[in-house]
């Protein structure tokens, strides 16, 4: 396992000098976040960033996301250019010694919560998912403004995106990856660059929008639409886990021995009847989720991937972007060492 941590370049109010003191860290996930989606990244820009991870003795390994444009997902004649352009980024990210992209392919919306600061009985704050607050918004109207989705859309824009996505279904949603990933995976075998897709967060439609990577049997699916190792998951516990019917220590034990695994978001979430959830500290009673058994598995089948704590609370009054403080994240590295370890010394005698 290789320890990694989300770090937003140089206006991210954690600083990258910070997240070095944190013991056994190995690498910064980042991105260049000042291309327009589906534009190239000039290696000058890669270069630089890739120059500032490494002068703070960290690994240039990861990079989280190279967005995927929306003509893509939507199947348009205008796709081919943008992957085209899609192609060259693994390229250049790859001549820089990148490892493995994390990208993902949910229709307008990235991850979705209802709320960023929800006070937990602790006093801490934390991002949460609330059904019923979710089923009364209306992004058409302005009613949204949340991480997960591009905020530089305007209402026009929204309507004229939703009522592209309405004259397509799952199955559209289906051939137009595998068109995507037919193009992409044998740029990124010669680049020697894994692809990881990251699960739909949460796991299932929003807004009536269609979303296919939600369970085993799709992934399944995904990962035989182009059979080849650089063909992976990003397998996010929390993502995947926020859905009950989702067995979230049997996918990461079948997924890590197949190799398919090549990088890991591990957090903790509280399950709520309705189907709502919220974000907790990644101890595992403080959720849902058995972390221990999660790494047991990864541990078991000699996981060598990159792994990085996700979301945290925001803790000890820090402020900054929600679920991207330090603190809680560097509890949580900590908590998963500390696991990773155990097991490491168990196995020794």
């Amino acid at each position: 396992m290789k320890l990694s941590f989300r770090w937003y370049g140089e206006e991210d109010p954690v600083k990258i000098e910070y997240i070095k003191q944190i013991p056994s860290m190995d690498s910064i996930v980042t991105a260049i976040y000042d291309v327009p989606v589906g534009e190239v990244w000039s290696m000058e820009s890669i270069n630089k960033l890739k120059e500032t991870v490494e002068k703070a003795g960290l690994n240039f390994d990861v990079i989280e996301s190279v967005p995927v444009h929306e003509d893509i997902k939507l199947g348009f004649s205008s796709r081919d250019k943008y992957i085209e352009n899609y192609k060259q980024n693994i390229i250049n990210l790859g001549k820089a010694g990148v490892k493995v992209i994390c990208y993902n392919f949910m229709p307008v919306f990235d991850w979705t919560r209802s709320q960023l600061d929800k006070k937990l009985e602790d006093g801490s704050t934390a991002l949460v998912y609330y059904k019923d607050q979710i089923d009364k918004m209306d992004p058409l109207k302005g009613e949204l403004s949340l991480p997960g989705w591009d905020s530089s859309y305007t209402k026009e824009d929204l309507k004229d995106l939703f009522d592209k996505y309405s004259k397509i279904d799952e199955e559209d949603l289906w051939t137009n990856l595998e068109y995507f990933l037919k193009e992409i995976i044998p740029v990124a075998e010669a680049s020697n660059v894994k692809m990881a897709i990251h699960p739909d967060d949460p796991p299932w439609s929003i807004f009536g929008l269609p979303r296919i990577i939600t369970t085993e049997e799709n992934l399944d699916r995904f990962l035989k639409l182009v059979d080849s190792e650089y063909n992976g998951l990003t397998l996010c516990t929390g993502s995947l886990g926020s859905g009950s019917f989702n067995d979230i220590v049997r996918m990461v034990d079948k997924y890590s021995a197949q190799g398919r695994i090549h990088f890991m978001h591990v957090r903790n979430i509280k399950l709520l009847d309705d189907g709502s959830f919220e974000e907790s500290a990644h101890y595992s009673s403080c959720g849902s989720l058995n972390i221990v058994e999660i790494m047991k598995a990864l541990h078991k089948n000699k996981f060598d991937g990159y792994l990085r704590p996700d979301h945290g609370r925001m803790i000890w009054g820090e402020t900054g972007k929600p679920g991207y403080g330090l603190y809680d994240r560097a509890l949580g590295a900590m908590y998963i060492t500390g696991i990773w370890e155990t097991l490491d010394n168990v196995n020794k005698e």
